[in-house]
């Protein structure tokens, strides 16, 4: 049997919007030049759980390097496989719920958006 599904691209992307308000956080916490870390660790209401911090110390050896709109982003190895095709984006306003992980590999997720399970 033969599926015509398009798999999810090997690449995680930082949209505009995100990228602008990881530097204004940046420079909020009074770290200008600093990069962004993203990964995913078990628990939470679905199973896993994102991480989001801002870093000054660079990446680790283990680590995959994105950059896209001015922003690096890391990510260990492990916690790429289950990020690979997110998109990494910002929803502001009333209703905004701030950084959101669009991840196609997710089959459920909680109602606050910050677990998963695949």
């Amino acid at each position: 049997m033969t599926t015509n599904a398009t798999p999810a691209p090997l690449k995680i992307e930082i949209s505009d919007e995100a990228a602008v308000h990881v530097k204004q956080f940046a420079i909020a916490e009074g770290k200008p030049n600093a990069d962004i870390r993203v990964g995913v660790k078990g628990g939470g209401c679905s199973g896993l759980t994102y991480i989001l911090e801002i870093v000054e110390n660079g990446p680790s050896d283990t680590d995959k390097v994105i950059e896209e709109n001015g922003v690096k982003l890391y990510v260990d190895k492990k916690s790429y496989v289950f990020l690979a095709g997110t998109v990494l984006e910002y929803s502001g306003g009333l209703n905004g719920k701030g950084f959101v992980f669009n991840n196609p590999n997710a089959k459920t997720t909680c109602g606050c958006g910050t677990s998963f399970s695949v």
